[in-house]
């Protein structure tokens, strides 16, 4: 069975110092210190730890191999998303990312989609860039839950989605830039805890503005299946049925109405939230995700989901059908 990995994350071996570069900010640089790893550096500041399957297209192929699975759907790492600095800074940035994703791609049709990145912070530019990356051969774009701290129903996105609606790209939404995280650095806690409420902060964001309704066609997933959102979602229904006057301002529509509206990936770690996942959206609206090469991340590939006992028309839902729908990509391409 066709296997698409449709969250994974990869960076290029080498980059430049943009620090240096644009003469500001803590920009991302690594420093190869031992042979197959390298230190992400944030400017002065050591990030993590990266192993060569961070930036190496063939050794990840191999690694995959294990797990019977053909297809990544690559993305940089959020932290490269540098939505802070200046705009034309952003989008020089952005464009060495993007160019690096579609040159993989270019080598490795059949074993790699690429997601680009976008500088966020100017919708102009970003909408340039997103037109640029459709003609280089990226089938979507990875956003941030938000944007310098700007929830995603601000008006000023609104434009990029009604362009990514138009191009056909794909949207995946990816928690960064964790709420509260300054003030629960102890336990991991902006991982385990702040990851999920920025998920879940995003769908409510689209959903309580009336994005989904404006551009019905728009196709979006939320990755590590959709943050809390799910696992709460009666609470947020309580919410808006009983407070219409400060949660349904903008949109009438009762947020449970919008699932299957959108997707979301795999990530649970759990074969019971997994069912439970599958009951609320359905398996057409379920894809395969790994969050590869990092710890956190399913790095078994969706081993658990081969032994949960699922119906096989199910597993060809999360580990082909409904990336291929997302992603707007046909199955001929890796035959």
């Amino acid at each position: 069975m066709l296997k698409i990995d449709t969250h994974t994350h990869i960076i290029p071996k080498k980059l430049p110092n943009w620090s240096d570069k644009f003469g500001y900010g803590d920009f991302i640089y690594l420093q190869h210190h031992k042979k197959g790893f390298a230190k992400m550096m944030r400017g002065n500041q050591f990030f993590r730890e990266i192993n060569e399957n961070a930036w190496n297209p063939k050794l990840r192929i191999d690694e995959y191999a294990k797990f019977n699975t053909q297809v990544q759907v690559v993305c940089t790492i959020p932290v490269m998303f540098s939505y802070w600095a200046k705009p034309l800074d952003c989008l020089d940035l952005s464009q060495f990312l993007n160019d690096d994703l579609a040159e993989l791609i270019e080598k490795h049709p059949k074993h790699y989609l690429g997601l680009a990145t976008l500088p966020m912070q100017d919708t102009e530019l970003a909408i340039q860039e997103l037109e640029r990356c459709k003609k280089i051969g990226l089938q979507g774009i990875q956003i941030g839950s938000n944007i310098n701290d700007l929830n995603l129903n601000e008006e000023r996105f609104y434009p990029i989605f009604e362009a990514c609606e138009k191009l056909g790209m794909a949207i995946m939404v990816h928690p960064w830039n964790m709420m509260g995280q300054k003030y629960m650095q102890r336990y991991w806690l902006p991982w385990l805890v702040g990851m999920p409420a920025e998920t879940t902060r995003a769908i409510c964001s689209m959903i309580f503005s009336g994005i989904f309704d404006k551009l019905p066609k728009l196709r979006v997933m939320f990755s590590h299946a959709g943050g809390s959102f799910l696992a709460t979602l009666g609470r947020i229904e309580h919410g808006f049925n009983c407070r219409p006057d400060l949660v349904a301002i903008d949109n009438p529509v009762n947020p449970r109405n919008y699932l299957g509206k959108f997707w979301v990936d795999s990530i649970t770690h759990d074969p019971i939230m997994l069912e439970y996942v599958l009951k609320m959206v359905g398996s057409d609206k379920v894809v395969l995700g790994s969050d590869y090469p990092f710890p956190l991340g399913d790095l078994e590939i969706g081993r658990f989901i081969e032994d949960m006992n699922l119906d096989a028309s199910v597993k060809e839902d999360i580990f082909y059908k409904a990336p291929l729908e997302w992603l707007g990509v046909d199955k001929n391409r890796f035959e």
